[in-house]
C-alpha cells in the first residue's frame, strides 16, 4: 500500500481544525486501494487486469444537510472540502442528530492467516480460472457455456474526523464466482457456485469437486420434472436460510429503511413478536474471520454484534449514527461504503439466524408432502416480500426424501415466513460467497448464516397442478 495515507494524516489533522467550524460534522476518508479481476466466459479470457487507485471522500453536515464530495487527487482536497461543505449549508435548514460516540486513535488489519494474493503472480491466478473453467466443460458433452470469475481486492483506509477520530485499518477480500449452463432442446439449466474469504488466497485452491458438482446440478436438472406448484411445507438448508434472513430480514433491519418509510417502521417496532421463542437473529461485524468483519464502520463506529431478535421478539436494529441519533438508538457500526465513491449507508456485516435444537432429521417427520431445497441460484426482493430459486430441490413424502425437481421458487412475505418457522435444526453453516447492493453500491462483502429450518405454508413455483 502506498505511503502517502500515512503521510497524510497530519495533513487531515490540519484540515479538519481548519473548516471544522464551519460545520456541524465533517469526515475526510482516504482510500488506497489494489486489485485483481479475471473473466473467463467460454473459452477465452475476456478479463485480465491489475490496478491500483488512491483517492477519497469528503463528507460535510450542517443543519441537517449533507454534502459529500469525492476526489482521486490529494491536492484537490482542499477544494473538495470546501465543495462539501458549501453544498451542505446550501441544503440545510433543520437539526444535525448524529449520536455521540467517543472519539478513536487506532492503527488495524483485518489478519491474513495465509497467503496474501497480492503475493500471488497473476498468471497463477490466470492458470487457476482456467483449471476450474476445464472442469466446468468437462462435466457433460450439454454444457452449452461457462463462466470463471477472480476477483481479489486490498483496501487501507484512513477516516479522519471532527470529533477526534483518527482510524487507520486495512483488509484484504477475494471472491470466486463459478457457473455452468446445460442445454438440451429448449430445456435450459444452470449450476452455480460462490467462494469468498478475508483470510487466505488458500481458500481459493483446491475447489475442484465443488465446482464439478456445480456443472452436474445443471446437468442433472435437465432430466428432472418441475415441481408442482402449490403451498407446502418446506426444509431449507443453511444456506438457503443464510440468504433469507440476509435478503428477506435483514434488509428490514437496517434503520435508514424504516426511518424513511413509517409504514415500515411501525411494522418493525422494537418489541413485537415474529417468531416462536426459538427465534435468535444477529448482525455484527465483531465476529472474527468472516467476509464482513472490521474494527470500525466507514464513521469510526466500533464494530459491535447486535441482536435483532431475540426469542421471537424484534429487540434492535442496524445504525448509522445519524439513524441512531434520529431514532434515539445506540449506534451499531453499520454505516459502510463500497469504496471512496460512495458515502457510507446502513449496510449489514454478518447476519445470522443462531442454530436451534431440533436433529436435521427430524425436521423431516410428518411431512406428508414437502419439499426440501438446498443452495440458491437466484433471488429477488422487494420490501417484505420475496423469491429464491433453489439450487436443488427434493420432494419430502411421508417423512422422507423422495424423487428430485427442479425449477423451484419459494415466494413469500418476510414477517408471516418468520412466524411460520415450525422447528430451528442443529447444524450451522457459515457462507461466504456474499456480495450484497444497496443504493448503488453492489459487490459489498458480507456474511450470512444458520441452521436448516422447517417452514410452513411456502408458496413453491413450478407448473401448475390440476385442479
Amino acid at each position: 500500500m502506498s505511503n502517502a495515507l500515512t503521510d497524510a494524516k497530519n495533513l487531515l489533522s490540519d484540515l479538519i481544525a481548519r473548516y471544522r467550524q464551519q460545520v456541524d460534522y465533517l469526515a475526510i476518508r482516504l482510500e488506497s486501494a489494489e486489485g485483481t479481476d479475471i473473466l473467463l466466459r467460454r473459452n477465452k479470457i475476456e478479463t485480465l487486469s491489475e490496478g491500483i487507485s488512491i483517492g477519497g471522500q469528503v463528507r460535510a453536515c450542517y443543519k441537517g444537510g449533507w454534502g459529500f464530495a469525492s476526489f482521486n487527487q490529494l491536492s484537490s482536497l482542499k477544494e473538495r472540502i470546501e465543495d462539501a461543505i458549501a453544498a451542505a449549508r446550501l441544503v440545510g435548514d433543520d437539526e444535525t442528530i448524529l449520536a455521540p460516540v467517543m472519539p478513536i486513535q487506532d492503527t488495524c488489519a483485518v489478519a491474513i492467516v495465509g497467503t496474501d494474493p497480492r503475493q500471488v503472480p497473476l498468471l497463477h491466478k490466470r492458470e487457476l480460472c482456467q483449471h476450474y473453467g476445464e472442469i466446468l466443460r468437462s462435466v457433460d458433452p450439454r454444457i452449452a457455456t461457462i463462466s470463471v470469475r477472480y476477483g481479489d481486492s486490498a483496501q487501507r483506509i484512513i477516516l479522519a474526523t471532527s470529533d477526534g477520530t483518527m482510524i487507520e485499518q486495512s483488509w484484504v477480500d477475494i471472491e470466486m464466482r463459478f457457473a455452468a449452463t446445460a442445454r438440451d432442446g429448449e430445456t435450459v439449466q444452470t449450476g452455480r457456485e460462490t467462494v469468498g474469504s478475508r483470510k487466505a488466497f488458500e481458500d481459493v485452491l483446491g475447489l475442484d469437486e465443488q465446482v464439478k458438482a456445480s456443472a452436474q446440478r445443471a446437468v442433472n436438472s435437465l432430466v428432472l420434472s418441475p415441481v408442482r406448484g402449490n403451498t407446502y411445507t418446506v426444509v431449507i438448508d443453511p444456506i438457503l436460510s443464510g440468504l433469507f434472513v440476509h435478503e428477506a430480514f435483514g434488509h428490514l433491519s437496517e434503520a435508514d429503511m424504516a426511518y424513511e418509510n413509517p409504514d415500515l417502521l411501525e411494522v418493525m417496532s422494537l418489541g413485537r413478536r415474529f417468531g416462536s421463542p426459538e427465534l435468535q437473529i444477529f448482525d455484527g461485524a465483531a465476529i472474527p474471520e468472516h467476509r464482513g468483519s472490521y474494527f470500525y464502520d466507514d464513521e469510526g463506529v466500533p464494530a459491535t454484534t447486535t441482536q435483532l431478535i431475540k426469542d421471537g421478539v424484534l429487540v434492535g436494529r442496524l445504525h448509522s449514527r445519524e439513524t441512531a441519533g434520529k431514532l434515539e438508538e445506540t449506534p451499531t457500526g453499520n454505516a459502510r461504503c463500497l469504496n471512496y465513491h460512495y458515502a457510507p449507508i446502513v449496510r449489514m456485516t454478518n447476519t445470522w439466524i443462531e442454530r436451534g435444537k431440533t436433529p436435521v432429521k427430524d425436521l423431516f417427520t410428518d411431512i406428508t408432502e414437502g419439499v426440501y431445497a438446498r443452495n440458491w441460484i437466484g433471488g429477488m426482493t422487494n420490501g417484505e416480500m420475496f423469491t429464491f430459486t433453489a439450487g436443488e430441490a427434493w420432494m419430502i413424502r411421508n417423512g422422507e426424501l423422495a424423487e428430485p425437481v427442479r425449477d423451484v421458487t419459494l415466494s413469500g412475505n418476510a414477517f408471516k415466513t418468520l412466524a411460520d418457522i415450525e422447528a430451528i435444526g442443529d447444524d450451522f453453516f457459515w457462507d461466504e460467497s456474499g456480495g450484497c447492493g444497496k443504493g448503488g453500491q453492489s459487490g459489498l462483502a458480507v456474511g450470512c448464516a444458520g441452521p436448516s429450518l422447517r417452514i410452513r405454508d411456502v408458496v413453491v413455483g413450478g407448473e401448475a397442478g390440476e385442479e
